[in-house]
């Protein structure tokens, strides 16, 4: 029978809307007087906000590692440049059986690794496999975008792993490749845009031992594919990481098969300092800086920089740590909740356009429910829930990034010091704990749970509530202690299973209003529309809600 499309769960209508022309909505003149032409050629250099993980996707999960990794890899499925909307990428097409369980893709023919080995359906079946079939405890605790969408593995050894969705894979010719689902999963096909998907040569990850993770303390150790060698089929290869100097560079790509670099080299140095970004993008010495600070965009627009603003697809959160007993009684959460003034938070520390967060999703997505219980700043009733849970005195440990500017986060310190004000005056004592971003905070938190509370949040990657709910309370996470949660973990799995759009609509909202009213894991704090920073002389930079940017449409014109 002829294979059939399912509708998309969500509409993706109401994201490439506000993304549409996202690239033309700069708060500058963006040079119309052409005074220079583009060219090709060339080297763009853009500031990171912080260190990459490692370069093998699967690893990664973050956005600082995800930048550099999208400009070496492709996906099966990609997004439209500046919108949400999806397109082929690897996959020229694809299609699943009426119960959304087996998906076909017909391949794109010519493409080859960087390497030079061919891109066919025995490639894409082999790092679908690799993924589920990843031994040891310690690679499979970073696969975290791997067990949010798949659940778990063949063997399940990494804690919080749950049942695998993945069944097989079948290369039907050098052009098909087919993945058989266990059941159906609302997250796809977004789901096979992530860039933690994204496709890797065989043989250089079986030459650079990719598997190979190792544990040692509070940190880990990744092979050399993840670190020094690298190989997708995207328009830039990698040309190092030269850690002394902080720089990553990556070359074009003259054999790739979509639009090809303009320019011949991208440079990503990694400037940690927020005014010391600002400054090298002032001096010329970088051409590009993500999430300026709320109070420079205006500043800047001022003085002739491109600043582009990106729909705010994201949300900052509070998370709480059940594994303190203290924390596992709700009227305590609650109370946490109430202690918040986060509309000041808003108003004095966010972007413009940030909105205070009721649920953890935009209201953009589809399982949005405008009825769910709020948490209006009120630090009386904090103060009387946390009298009523003999919760009194209380002191936590408050785990914060300060070397990081995120989407949803850019200014982590600042943050930090409003809400921890916020608690004390209601009695609880935060003890701030500072930890740096990528082999600190994220491994403390996500790994080891050593927090009580932390600020993290997320941009979503593809327009589902199981995206943004699923992805944070689908299942039980060392971050937030809430192993014991299973009611709401079967709820968030039955929405997520649901193939009838009213249905799952349905489902989503009473979902996000058990979230509010019942659960409160964690407190949503707000959605803040970040921007990316670039010199008149840089043209074609495409800004993503999804901070997806690719540098292949960028060039730099001649003076």
């Amino acid at each position: 029978m002829q294979a059939r499309r399912l509708r998309t769960a969500v509409s993706l209508v109401a994201v490439a809307a506000l993304a549409v022309g996202v690239a033309g909505c700069a708060e500058s003149d963006r040079g119309d007087d052409n005074s220079g032409e583009a060219k090709t050629g060339g080297t763009f250099i853009f500031a990171g906000a912080g260190d990459p993980k490692n370069f093998d996707p699967i690893f990664n999960d973050d956005g600082e590692s995800f930048r550099p990794v999208r400009q070496m890899y492709d996906t099966l499925v990609q997004h439209k440049p500046g919108t949400a909307d999806l397109v082929g990428g690897l996959a020229e097409s694809w299609e699943h059986d009426p119960e959304g369980k087996v998906w076909t893709f017909k391949l794109r023919q010519g493409v080859k690794f960087h390497d030079g080995t061919p891109f066919n359906a025995a490639a894409v079946c082999f790092n679908f496999d690799r993924w589920y079939n990843m031994k040891g405890a310690a690679a499979q605790s970073q696969m975290i975008y791997y067990q949010d969408v798949f659940g778990g593995f063949a063997k399940n050894e990494a804690e919080g792993a749950g049942e695998a969705l993945y069944n097989k894979c079948e290369a039907k010719d050098d052009g098909t490749a087919v993945v058989t689902l266990n059941k159906y999963k609302g997250a796809f096909p977004g789901a096979f845009a992530l860039t933690a998907l994204s496709i890797a040569s065989p043989e250089a990850l079986k030459k650079g031992d990719a598997d190979t993770v190792k544990q040692n303390g509070d940190s880990f150790e990744y092979s050399s594919f993840a670190t020094t060698t690298p190989v997708g089929t995207g328009p830039f290869t990698f040309g190092g990481w030269d850690k002394a100097k902080n720089e990553i560079t990556l070359n074009r790509n003259p054999d790739y098969w979509g639009e090809k670099a303009k320019v011949d080299k991208v440079i990503i140095k990694v400037i940690k300092d927020e005014n010391t970004r600002k400054q090298e993008l002032r001096a010329g010495t970088v051409q590009g800086i993500d999430f300026p600070a709320p109070a420079d965009r205006k500043a800047l627009s001022g003085e002739g920089f491109q600043v582009l603003d990106r729909p705010a697809f994201n949300i900052l959160y509070l998370g709480i740590n059940q594994k303190n007993p203290k924390l596992k009684d709700l009227r305590v959460r609650q109370a946490i909740a109430y202690a918040l003034n986060r509309q000041q938070l808003v108003q004095t520390k966010g972007p413009g356009g940030t909105k205070v967060a009721d649920e953890f999703m935009p209201d953009t997505v589809l399982g949005y429910a405008p009825d769910v219980q709020k948490y209006e700043y009120n630090p009386d009733k904090a103060k009387q829930l946390l009298k009523e849970a003999g919760a009194e005195g209380l002191t936590l440990n408050f785990y914060y990034p300060p070397d990081v500017s995120r989407p949803y986060m850019p200014n982590p310190q600042e943050i930090f010091t409003v809400l921890a004000n916020d608690l004390q005056a209601v009695g609880i004592k935060v003890t701030g704990v500072p930890r740096p971003w990528n082999g600190g905070f994220k491994d403390d938190v996500q790994q080891f749970g050593k927090q009580d509370l932390h600020i993290l949040g997320w941009t979503g990657d593809y327009n589902d509530p199981g995206n943004f709910v699923g992805t944070f309370f689908g299942r039980g996470k060392v971050e937030f202690g809430d192993q014991a949660m299973t009611e709401m973990f079967d709820a968030i799995a039955k929405a997520d299973a649901t193939v009838d759009e009213a249905g799952k609509k349905a489902a989503w909202e009473q979902v996000n209003r058990d979230i509010a009213a019942k659960w409160l894991p964690a407190v949503p704090v707000w959605h803040a529309p970040p921007a990316i920073v670039v010199t008149k002389d840089v043209q074609g930079m495409i800004a993503s809600p999804l901070t997806d940017e690719r540098f292949n449409t960028v060039s730099v014109s001649s003076k």
